[in-house]
């Protein structure tokens, strides 16, 4: 199955917890189906992008990553890549190179999607990104990457000002999911 078409059966399955939410990802089903590049970043005027929110083992911390062009505690997050066969697989991956820890376990998702203007080709596109959740082993310890200016554990509680409601939100939902007993896909 290609990587667009996994995108397209990942997002007509899933159900949207919000009103906002139902709304962007019926954009992005539009979008998918008016662009066959729709999942790489040569894509005008947006492309899809995998972001995941990297849990403590007990739910308890979220793993930011200081981005140096957003200037903001973000999740760990990008492009997705033709060798890529799922946006699951995208979204463990980057949470993989952003945060150096290896045994991340996907939680079953998406958990969320969000829409944010970027400057991958000027003056301005979209990325359209699919959120997941994933969980570190106990005792895991993170690499910072170049992809980063810093990288730190916060409670999912206490995420600092520098971040945005988008990232709360996926976090909340991960702890959530992992309080649910939702078993990890990866």
């Amino acid at each position: 199955m290609s990587l667009h078409r996994d995108a397209v059966a990942v997002l007509s399955a899933w159900t949207a917890p919000t009103p906002e939410e139902e709304a962007l990802r019926t954009e992005f089903l539009d979008h998918l189906r008016a662009h066959d590049d729709a999942m790489l970043r040569g894509c005008v005027p947006g492309h899809l992008t995998a972001t995941t929110a990297v849990l403590s083992h007990d739910g308890s911390r979220v793993l930011l990553t200081l981005h140096p062009k957003a200037g903001m505690w973000l999740p760990m997050g990008g492009h997705c890549e033709v060798s890529d066969a799922s946006l699951a697989d995208a979204a463990l991956r980057e949470a993989w190179e952003e945060s150096g820890i290896s045994g991340l376990e996907l939680l079953p998702g998406p958990l969320a999607v969000d829409k944010h203007a970027v400057w991958c080709h000027p003056p301005q596109s979209w990325h359209l990104d699919v959120e997941y959740a994933a969980v570190a082993p106990p005792g895991a310890e993170a690499v910072i990457s170049e992809e980063s200016l810093d990288l730190r554990w916060f409670p999912v509680d206490e995420i600092p000002d520098l971040s945005d409601d988008a990232t709360r939100r996926l976090a909340k939902r991960g702890q959530a999911a992992l309080s649910s007993g939702s078993r990890a896909v990866g």
